[in-house]
C-alpha cells in the first residue's frame, strides 16, 4: 500500500536483544495525512532499514507500508510498517482557490490602447452657416 504524508514527529529509537540473542533496531515516525479530514499515523522501520532510511520531520513522503494486525490476550493490535519512502517535492503555491477565475473582460488587466487626438466638431465646409439660435 502507499501512503502520502507529512512527518510530524519521529519518536525515539528502540533497541535491544531478542531471545535468540540478535541485536534488533526499530524506529517510529508519526504523519499526518493530507485531505479534508486528515490522519494520523503511526509507523515504523525494523531491522536494517531503521538506519538506512533518512526520514526527517517537516517532509512529506511517499510510503510504501504494509498493515498487520494480530491478537495478544483478547486484544487486537494493529502495526504499521514502512519498507520503502520516497520525498515528496513540495508543491508549488496556488495562487488561487475553487474553480479557476473567469476570463478578464476586455480591457480589463491590459494595457489601454491610445486615444486618437480630437477632431474639430463644426463641419469645415459650413464653418459660418450653423443652426444654432444665437
Amino acid at each position: 500500500m502507499e501512503l502520502e504524508g507529512k512527518i510530524i514527529q519521529e519518536l525515539p529509537l528502540q533497541e535491544g536483544v531478542s531471545k535468540a540473542g540478535r541485536p534488533w533496531k526499530k524506529r517510529e515516525w508519526v504523519l499526518e495525512t493530507f485531505g479534508n479530514y486528515p490522519r494520523t499515523v503511526k509507523f515504523h522501520v525494523f531491522g536494517d532499514r531503521a538506519d538506512t532510511m533518512n526520514i526527517e520531520v517537516g517532509k512529506t513522503y511517499s510510503l510504501s507500508i504494509d498493515i498487520e494486525s494480530r491478537e495478544y490476550a483478547g486484544r487486537w493490535y494493529t502495526d504499521v510498517s514502512a519498507f520503502a519512502a520516497r520525498e515528496i517535492a513540495p508543491a508549488a503555491p496556488q495562487t488561487t482557490f475553487g474553480a479557476p477565475a473567469a476570463p478578464a473582460a476586455p480591457g480589463v488587466g491590459s494595457p489601454i490602447p491610445p486615444v486618437a487626438p480630437a477632431t474639430d466638431f463644426m463641419p469645415s465646409s459650413d464653418a459660418g452657416n450653423d443652426d444654432l439660435p444665437f
